[in-house]
């Protein structure tokens, strides 16, 4: 009996394995997926992260359009004009003309455009940020369905190891009440949990149904069958140094406060840029261009031709007062930069403290929880001693049972949490990278 006991206390990694069988045979289906395989196919389906890919590729573009600013420029102009004239001492006439020309521009000095180009390349590096968040919220969702679909498959799997035990008890409960040596009350106690539990058991294989349509329309793909973990699992070092440090670095790294301060540099550029507006500008211009006109009215006809080359000064001397507003308009909305710059950093602080906490409360949880496991193994195999003997009735052999298998699926969910809640206080902490994706995949099995 107690090598019995302590098999089925060993239930999870075996029915996990079925699962996966299970999962193999599935039409379409060849093999498990690891964590880092649903990730990249994620990046190349997932509506959310693909959006933000394409804004960010679409902000080079426009940096670009800026760049355009200092650089020389030509335009073609082309025109053609007829006229009637009737003068009372001459009587009338007529003239046509056609014009084409040839207009260049090269800036020798504007203040506001140099401005303009430093914000479209600000503007990229914050378009880059925000594809980075993308990134990194990319892994934690995939994790998220990953492990929740692993949790759900260990929940099925308790449910029913729980339920073939009450099946056992049940089967004892009426063999004793059979021979006398029982009441009707074991029999009748055994039934209902095993009622409960078959209800319970239709719930999990519901809730593990949808857990896989999720991750599914996640990555793109049907019949997932993501690998579970590889027991014993040595959870990753979450947790070295202490809060603080992590909150430094997460002042450093964070994509968030990046992008925050760049929205800052582009405000305080947006100023400089206002200010501009009462220097002078100077650029090159030239151009070329030819005419012809004929007709009895053109006192000379033919081709005329004129070519020129020259520097225009604009200098705004007064704007009735746009320039001034427009400067004090923009020192406004640097402040607003300025404080969203700091309410930027104190919520990457708050989101990395809390990660933080999390992964340190999970990892004492697990701790906790194995200590639990085997106390109540032993508990479970005293109270069937206990029942045999008769100083134990069923209902604590039934409760036994049940408080064993919720805590190894208890267990089971502790431990999906600290992996999640590792890659959690990564992306609070803004460190969230392909290779703690890959740190985690090591711990599944190959």
């Amino acid at each position: 009996m107690r090598s019995l006991i302590h098999h089925r206390a060993r239930f999870a990694p075996a029915c996990l394995k079925a699962l996966t069988a299970i999962a193999l045979a599935i039409p379409g289906l060849s093999f498990a997926q690891s964590l880092q395989e649903l990730y990249e196919a994620a990046r190349g389906y997932d509506a959310t992260y693909l959006a933000a890919r394409a804004l960010a590729e679409s902000a080079e573009f426009r940096a670009a359009q800026a760049e355009a600013l200092n650089r020389p420029s030509a335009n073609i102009t082309a025109g053609a004009n007829a006229e009637v004239i009737d003068v009372p001492t001459f009587g009338t006439g007529d003239s046509y003309t056609t014009q084409t020309s040839i207009n260049g521009r090269y800036p020798l000095f504007n203040r506001a455009n140099q401005r303009t180009i430093d914000q479209a390349r600000k503007a990229y590096e914050a378009a880059r940020a925000d594809l980075e968040v993308a990134e990194q919220d990319l892994v934690v969702r995939v994790g998220q369905a990953y492990f929740d679909v692993l949790y759900a498959q260990d929940a099925v799997s308790a449910a029913n190891a729980d339920k073939t035990a009450i099946v056992e008890q049940l089967a004892s409960a009426k063999r004793n009440f059979e021979v006398g040596t029982a009441t009707i009350t074991d029999t009748r106690e055994a039934q209902a949990r095993f009622d409960l539990r078959s209800a319970q058991v239709i719930g999990a294989e519901n809730d593990l149904r949808n857990r896989r349509l999720a991750l599914d329309q996640l990555v793109g793909r049907l019949g997932v069958a993501p690998k579970g973990l590889a027991l014993p699992v040595p959870l990753p070092e979450t947790v070295r140094g202490d809060a603080e440090v992590w909150v430094s670095e997460a002042d450093a790294l964070h994509p968030a406060v990046r992008k925050a301060r760049l929205a800052l540099d582009v405000a305080t550029l947006e100023t400089q840029k206002a200010r501009a507006a009462e220097l002078p500008t100077l650029d090159l211009v030239a151009t070329l261009g030819s005419s012809q006109g004929n007709g009895t009215a053109v006192a000379i006809g033919g081709l005329t031709t004129r070519s020129g080359v020259g520097v225009q000064l604009n200098w705004p001397i007064y704007t009735g007062g746009a320039t001034q507003n427009r400067i004090k308009e923009t020192l406004s909305l640097e402040e607003k930069s300025r404080n969203d710059l700091e309410s930027a950093r104190r919520g990457v602080a708050l989101n990395t403290r809390v990660a933080y906490n999390s992964v340190q409360s999970l990892l004492a949880q697990v701790t906790a929880l194995e200590a639990a496991e085997s106390s109540t193994k032993l508990a479970l195999e005293a109270t069937q001693l206990g029942y045999k003997v008769g100083v134990r009735v069923n209902l604590d052999v039934l409760n036994a049972q049940t408080q064993l298998f919720a805590t190894q699926r208890d267990l089971a969910r502790a431990r999906y949490d600290v992996l999640l809640g590792y890659l959690r206080l990564r992306q609070a902490s803004g460190q969230l990278s392909l290779a703690d994706v890959d740190r985690v995949n090591r711990l599944l099995l190959q």
